[in-house]
């Protein structure tokens, strides 16, 4: 029991730190020594035609909002279409497009709901550009955003650029410490991933993709934004981090709302790479399958491995009663982020709270979305994590 003890323990601690620090490193050092192939920032003779497209479902609350932004964007006019798609709405969404039907914007509207993958496999017949930027009726562009995310598509190599998430919250809510610097960290590795070769997903808050890319179907259960950077790599180019392409995705209220956001969206990923599973086949993707399957896979395994090394830490603490210090410490951990997961429902937390709450909620749901997706589970249509409505702050 000593022996299995141990190598748990071992095993455990070292696919940990590996997952979040080991292989950052090993981005960092393949960089510098100039092993990537980096980011071309120079913007291109001309800009391109692009066709912005966002798939809504009962989004009253954010539509004006979203029309206005993209209204506010730094890009040639006549050479951007503004295509909503309305995923069988019943609330004021449609109504409140409509109004900007003579301000340039396009309207597909459903008959039925499918998904948002689905609307946006609906709306490829209506794309007229080289060039598709997808977002999300919650997120905001920075009006100087999109000159840099279509810049990055002037490189002959890139098939897809990705924004940079910066969360935020309303100005009068503190931030939340835990999703902010997680957010910062995601991010962080993105910028790691291009400098090396390319990232492995895409922020589904904003990016650009060529169009004959962006019109390969996308079945209505798989992630599209995780799907297309895998789409990119099969196609023979790559997926970057735009570091300039900063879009502000809001923060939600709820801690248990977000707890469903995830599991949904780690369910969706997970099957969408069971689905392209053939990619991390280091014999034939190379260095792009020894990332997809840090980035994804170990992030994603990191919860059950924590387990086994709990379990093994209880199997040695008799013989090495130190050890009951670092279980109790766990436990605290634990206690304090289901104490936090509880009252995070609509109030902001105490900052002590925060990081163990938002850690433990995220831990449980890739354990949650692991079996939801071995079990077959797929989530085409799904309830939307409603943002509030107001102004943000970083």
């Amino acid at each position: 029991m000593t022996l299995l003890g141990a190598a748990a323990v071992v095993f455990a601690t070292a696919f940990v730190a590996y997952t979040y620090l080991g292989y950052p490193l090993a981005l960092k050092i393949l960089s510098a020594l100039g092993r990537g192939k980096g980011l071309l920032q120079a913007p291109p003779g001309s800009w391109p035609d692009v066709t912005i497209t966002v798939a809504m479902y009962n989004e009253e609350s954010q539509a004006e909002g979203l029309l206005e932004s993209l209204a506010a964007l730094d890009y040639p006019p006549g050479k951007r279409q503004v295509l909503i798609v309305s995923d069988g709405s019943t609330d004021r969404t449609d109504e409140i497009v409509s109004r900007y039907l003579d301000r340039g914007v396009e309207f597909l509207r459903l008959p039925e709901r499918g998904g948002k993958t689905a609307a946006e496999n609906a709306a490829s017949g209506c794309i007229r550009a080289e060039i598709v930027v997808n977002t999300d009726a919650s997120t905001r562009i920075l009006p100087d955003a999109l000159k840099p995310l279509i810049a990055a598509l002037s490189d002959p190599s890139v098939g897809l650029a990705s924004g940079r998430d910066l969360s935020v919250s309303r100005t009068d809510e503190p931030a939340n410490l835990g999703e902010s610097g997680y957010v910062g960290y995601e991010m962080w590795i993105r910028d790691l991933e291009t400098e090396v070769s390319g990232i492995v997903g895409a922020s589904g808050c904003f990016y650009a993709i060529r169009t004959h890319l962006h019109k390969i179907p996308v079945a209505p259960h798989l992630s599209r934004d995780f799907a297309a950077a895998l789409k990119c790599r099969e196609n023979g180019y790559r997926a970057v981090s735009v570091p300039r392409a900063v879009c502000l995705v809001p923060r939600t209220s709820s801690l248990r709302r977000e707890y469903g956001r995830k599991v949904r969206t780690m369910t969706r990923g997970m099957t969408t790479l069971l689905d392209r599973r053939a990619l991390l086949n280091p014999i034939r993707h190379g260095a792009f399958a020894w990332m997809l399957f840090s980035h994804k896979v170990c992030r994603w395994g990191v919860p059950w491995v924590a387990l086994m090394g709990a379990v093994g830490v209880a199997l040695l603490a008799p013989e090495f009663p130190v050890l009951w210090g670092v279980l109790a410490a766990g436990v605290l951990g634990v206690a304090l982020g289901a104490v936090g997961w509880r009252l995070g429902d609509g109030r902001p937390l105490p900052k002590l709270l925060q990081v163990p709450a938002f850690g433990l909620a995220g831990n449980v749901a890739a354990m949650h979305a692991a079996l939801r997706a071995l079990g077959g589970r797929r989530d085409a249509v799904w309830e939307p994590t409603r943002r509030e409505k107001g102004p943000a702050s970083a």
